[in-house]
């Protein structure tokens, strides 16, 4: 009988230990900013190896040939708010604020969450609106 509990106060104490320690290493890497080697395996290459900040997550990077307007239309998402006496998509992730060149467009989703589809001046970071649509 001294055995059998011998052998459950190690194999619960064992748990404890284990439990502790998963918490605190839990604990550690949600506080902890990631290494630079975790930051470049999971971050997207860019031509000259440097990753883009947080806040230019949801842009799309600098063309190669030195325009400011991206080639190709781009997706983003947002909430058409107006600000500052303009209608702006405010992207509810990266908190990024993107102007609009056509509050025409844009004017029938004030306060909806919205997919603007265009190309984006990153000089003015206004995307030159080609569609929106509702997102559900």
């Amino acid at each position: 009988m001294k055995r059998v509990l011998a052998h459950f106060s190690f194999a619960t104490a064992l748990m404890v230990l284990t439990i502790a320690l998963g918490l605190a290493a839990h604990g550690q890497q949600a506080g902890a900013q990631p290494s630079a080697e975790d930051r470049s395996a999971t971050a997207p290459q860019n031509s000259d190896s440097t990753a883009a900040p947080p806040q230019q997550r949801n842009e799309a990077q600098m063309p190669a040939s030195g325009d400011t307007t991206t080639q190709e239309a781009k997706s983003f998402s947002g909430v058409i708010v107006k600000e500052n006496g303009e209608l702006v998509l405010k992207d509810l992730v990266t908190k990024v604020i993107y102007k609009l060149n056509d509050a025409a467009k844009a004017k029938q989703y004030v306060g909806k969450r919205v997919k603007v589809t265009g190309k984006l001046d990153m000089n003015s970071n206004t995307i030159q609106v080609e569609s929106i649509e509702v997102v559900t």
